[in-house]
């Protein structure tokens, strides 16, 4: 009994550990994003991603979510962050391409909508 007692507290206290893990966001560019087919503010920093509105009032956090299989890596396309949100039900992926420009590429798979794909300007 205190054995298996045990093994649930370790096994709780590790998968805590693993949704904490959190976000970091590595060498991906910092700042302000616009997505303006919805007006809303991409906030990516260090450690942290938000959604915000153009007023800058948060719409979205995912520090306070859970965020899985969160990844940055780089390709020939350039350098890209994404992960999935069990709270939206979204996979996103964030693209900074390859070239002397600032904007980035927003993906968004979603399985009640069709997939969304826009180029966000840099902002800040």
């Amino acid at each position: 009994m205190k054995k298996t007692l045990f093994i649930l507290v370790l096994l709780t206290f590790s998968l805590m550990f693993l949704s904490a893990e959190g976000i970091d966001m590595g060498d991906f560019p910092v700042g302000t994003w616009l997505d303006p087919n919805y007006d809303a503010v991409w906030e990516l920093s260090v450690e942290n991603i938000r959604i915000l509105d153009t007023s800058e009032n948060v719409y979205f956090d995912f520090s306070e979510a859970t965020v899985e299989d969160f990844d940055v890596s780089g390709g020939m396309s350039g350098l890209t962050v994404s992960f999935s949100c069990p709270e939206t039900g979204k996979f996103y992926k964030l693209t900074k391409p390859v070239s002397m420009g600032t904007a980035i590429v927003l993906e968004i798979e979603r399985s009640d909508y069709p997939d969304y794909r826009v180029e966000m300007p840099f902002r800040k």
